[in-house]
């Protein structure tokens, strides 16, 4: 069916354009109406992204879940807090705990949910006001998820060690250490270029296409001539797992020769031209893959142990990514266990300071510059998206000389 992508592209937008009002904004216009009370939600978002999202699946776009499973959450408590007539201080509360609801219960992890609702929001701060309601609403929605019987991918780490130093235990390697801070500086370029890519695609298209159902279509022929020159369909739809025998999956990449070194380039790039050119999903999990098939690659290069090394790279690629460090941390333990809980920290927190003030979401506000000035004060307080207008990267600029 990947041939009738483009097709799939026109029906998605059609949806967009004439029954979506505003929920284009997805996981943008949430945020924007945490920090800023006021534009609204639509509650049609909510089915709207999920039927769009199994369109894309369905034609082969490479794309996650994650974003519909939080605007899910986002626009059916925004529908509650109307029909309570909730003010805007609680109608705040219910939206966090609704992307964490969302979040918590796509992956099966709930603390995860409730941290990453309150971190994502603005880089460098937390406001724990909010901790109880969405603590609570992802345990909740996981229990749900579980006793429908919804199932989650179960990952596992057979790495481990005793590490000695003067003849009594520690618990890190400081060889390992200095191995996992290489291999995170290269997982936080990983995030950085992704969160770049997918913006600079999307001014490339607007500025040499305009027409959206034109950019539509154009995006998903990108796609099948893309999988026509790999020669599988390894690098497209979620990617949890391998559609052929030996091929390139998640799961794959925890094992030696799971993928190969340029496998985390072409999903990268496939996951932005699909979401660039207006088809709808989530951005998490093809990071996940991203970020597992480069700890492939970086385990080869340092000699160092695979599994733990995709690992890392699938929770510090997103970290980089979404600029949410603690919650990825906690994800490590959530999903792989406490065992390598400080290696997780190491790698989350490093590829976070190396990913720069880019992300995903546009809408997400700086309260604490990764950077300082020389008196140490705070330089930097804009949006995202914002701050790619007035601090132009090379790919802004190049973006820019297609609009003229």
């Amino acid at each position: 069916m990947l041939y009738l992508l483009p097709l799939a592209g026109i029906v998605i937008v059609y949806c967009y354009r004439n029954l979506g009002k505003n929920s284009e904004g997805g996981n943008n216009l949430i945020m924007d109406e945490i920090h800023e009370p006021g534009a609204g939600i639509p509650t049609r978002m909510g089915p709207l992204v999920l039927i769009t999202t199994a369109i894309t699946h369905l034609f082969g776009g490479s794309a996650g879940r994650e974003g519909t499973a939080v605007q899910i959450g986002g626009a059916t408590t925004h529908w509650l807090a109307r029909c309570f007539k909730l003010n805007e201080a609680d109608t705040r509360l219910i939206l966090i705990a609704g992307v964490a609801a969302g979040f918590g219960a796509v992956f099966g992890t709930p603390l995860t949910g409730a941290i990453f609702a309150l971190e994502v929001l603005a880089i460098g701060r937390l406001r724990y006001d909010a901790i109880i309601p969405a603590l609570f609403a992802a345990i909740l929605a996981d229990v749900v998820c579980s006793a429908w019987g919804a199932h989650h991918t179960h990952y596992r780490i057979d790495f481990l060690e005793t590490i000695t130093l003067f003849e009594h235990a520690v618990k890190v390697d400081i060889l390992m250490v200095a191995k996992i801070v290489l291999a995170a500086i290269a997982f936080g370029l990983a995030g950085y270029l992704f969160g770049e890519l997918t913006h600079a695609f999307k001014d490339i298209f607007k500025a040499t296409l305009k027409n959206p159902y034109l950019i539509v279509v154009v995006g998903g022929l990108v796609v099948i001539g893309a999988v026509h020159l790999i020669g599988n369909y390894d690098y497209i739809g979620l990617g949890v797992y391998s559609s052929r025998e030996g091929g390139v999956s998640i799961l794959s990449a925890f094992q030696e020769g799971g993928a190969e070194w340029y496998s985390w380039l072409l999903k990268l790039l496939l996951t932005a031209i699909t979401l660039a050119a207006g088809y709808k999903g989530g951005e998490v999990t093809p990071l996940f893959f991203v970020g597992a098939t480069l700890g492939n690659t970086m385990a080869w290069i340092l000699g160092a142990p695979v599994d733990l090394f995709a690992a890392l790279g699938f929770l510090a690629v997103f970290a980089a990514a979404t600029n949410t460090p603690l919650a990825c941390t906690i994800m490590g333990v959530e999903l792989f266990g406490a065992d390598h809980m400080l290696y997780f920290a190491i790698a989350c927190y490093t590829a976070y300071y190396f990913s720069g003030h880019t992300g995903i979401y546009s809408s997400q506000r700086v309260a604490v510059p990764k950077l300082f000035d020389l008196d140490g004060a705070p330089t930097i307080t804009h949006k995202l998206g914002e701050l790619r207008e007035t601090h132009s990267s090379l790919l802004k600029n190049l973006a820019k000389k297609f609009s003229k």
